[in-house]
């Protein structure tokens, strides 16, 4: 569902991703894992088509994203890091506005997610009032809006108080379940063993590790260290 063939991508002098190969199924949630300048956001971004490769091709769903923008984009929803909003809108009207732009005119779709992420009571509210949590959730409800077959998440979890981040855990393992192909981003260890069907650790914009847990565990177990210990190890080397 989303494949990076040699792709690599710099910023001036500095190479943020160096000819990454990935491919990631329909249906799994993968968990991509590294510390903070990592080249994880800029993978993502090349994936939704908010930045080109220097070098090779990104494609989702089949579609080529720099050649079939429309057709890659129509497949999938991105959730950045920050969550951007307008804030003279109310979140229902962002709702609508974002249904709107998908065609799909009428209030069912955005009352099932109103519902789904129990924003009744502050729905109706301008979201510049909205807690972090509150556009959160907000933020997550517009990109299912048009059941996306591919979900882009990064740092979900970042400033979440518990019970939220305990809800979008749960919300990431549903899609999953139902099918929708889950990139989730994150620097935390625990985040990535709980809920990622596949974890990728990237450092220095190439991948160190790809695998499932069990594999990791194992890789551990050959090296006598803890996950802990072999992810410090993975960061250090690169440093």
């Amino acid at each position: 569902m989303i494949e990076y063939h040699g792709v690599s991508r710099s910023y001036g002098d500095r190479l943020a991703v160096d000819h990454l190969d990935l491919s990631i199924p329909a249906g799994e949630l993968f968990a991509f894992l590294g510390p903070n300048g990592a080249g994880k956001t800029t993978t993502m971004k090349m994936a939704v088509g908010l930045l080109q490769p220097n070098q090779g091709h990104v494609r989702v769903c089949g579609h080529d994203v720099a050649k079939e923008p429309r057709e890659a984009k129509s497949k999938l929803s991105y959730v950045p890091d920050e969550p951007h909003l307008y804030d003279k809108l109310t979140g229902r009207e962002f709702l609508q506005f974002i249904s709107d732009m998908y065609g799909m005119h009428g209030t069912e779709h955005a009352d099932c997610e109103i519902e789904r992420f129990g924003m009744g009571k502050f729905i109706d509210e301008l979201t510049e009032t909205y807690s972090h949590g509150m556009k959160q959730r907000l933020v997550f409800a517009s990109a299912f809006l048009h059941k996306p077959e591919v979900l882009v998440v990064d740092e979900p979890m970042v400033g979440l108080d518990p019970q939220n981040i305990r809800l979008v855990k749960d919300i990431l393992r549903a899609q999953a379940a139902a099918g929708t192909t889950v990139f989730m981003s994150t620097h935390a260890l625990e985040i990535a063993e709980e809920i990622g069907d596949r974890i990728g650790i990237i450092v220095g914009g190439r991948i160190r590790f790809l695998g499932t847990l069990a594999d990791l565990k194992e890789k551990c177990r050959q090296q006598n260290s803890t996950l802990e210990e072999m992810f410090l190890e993975m960061t250090h080397e690169e440093n």
